[in-house]
């Protein structure tokens, strides 16, 4: 079914709280990412089928991440010059990535996950190179390009979770980049990678449109303020909340094994 028309019938005051959830997803993803967290449960809970929750999930996460990529930019927090060719290889890794989820098993991915966030996390709390400042990079912009970009990319197609948390761990670690810049640079990887993924369940017909619409309604508000505070606040913010954002996807990870 192209283009789907799932619809599930929902409350005035069950749509209310969706636009709450995407508010609150929003913030917190612009912020650390794990948006997800709070936004697919709540789907979930309400009744709502595994593969539209993903679905509608994914639709109002590429509104609050490309409210949050418009903010950034406008405050001149990333240089698209040089993020093209990462964002053409996470295009191309997510698009692999999401066919291939289809013929191979995720469940060695799901076990070694939780991890490696708890790894990033580590990383997060004790590296020097995590501060407002920028420092030495440690691979060339190119490799980073299909590396990173391609790797991570397939990795958000494939499976996903934590995503901006390995993005943010990659251009900090790798490139050098200070929180702020490193969080800002992030967001237009996960919504290509987000939005490639978007493209394939929009055609498969499997997003639930009353919950999709006013969730990314509210994801557009709550990712325009999170971001806004980053810019503000930098690595005071970002640090912490990266940190307890990883350690609550893991344990809910390896809660679900």
């Amino acid at each position: 079914m192209p283009f789907g028309d799932s619809i599930i019938e929902l409350s005035l005051q069950l749509l209310a709280l969706l636009a709450l959830v995407g508010f609150s997803a929003g913030f917190v993803s612009s912020i650390a990412g794990a948006g997800g967290l709070i936004a697919l449960p709540v789907l979930l809970s309400i009744g709502i089928p595994p593969i539209n929750a993903l679905a509608t999930n994914k639709f109002q996460s590429v509104f609050g991440t490309l409210s949050s990529t418009i903010n950034y930019f406008r405050k001149g927090h990333i240089d698209f010059s040089r993020l093209y060719p990462a964002l053409l290889c996470a295009g191309v890794g997510a698009a692999v990535g999401t066919f291939a989820v289809q013929n191979m098993s995720a469940d060695f991915l799901q076990r070694l996950i939780p991890f490696l966030l708890i790894g990033i996390a580590l990383y997060f709390w004790f590296s020097p190179r995590v501060d407002d400042h920028d420092s030495h990079p440690r691979i060339s912009q190119g490799k980073f390009n299909w590396t990173v970009g391609g790797g991570i990319g397939f990795y958000g197609g494939f499976f996903g979770p934590g995503i901006g948390s390995f993005f943010a761990f990659a251009f900090t670690s790798l490139l050098g980049y200070n929180m702020r810049r490193a969080t800002a640079n992030t967001k237009p990887l996960v919504l290509m990678t987000n939005t490639t993924s978007l493209v394939i369940f929009l055609w498969s017909g499997q997003v639930i449109w009353s919950a999709a619409i006013v969730m990314a309604l509210g994801q557009i508000i709550g990712a325009r303020l999170g971001s806004s505070m980053v810019i503000r606040r930098g690595a005071a913010l970002v640090r912490p909340a990266i940190i307890l954002a990883t350690i609550a996807m893991a344990v809910k990870l390896l809660l679900s094994q």
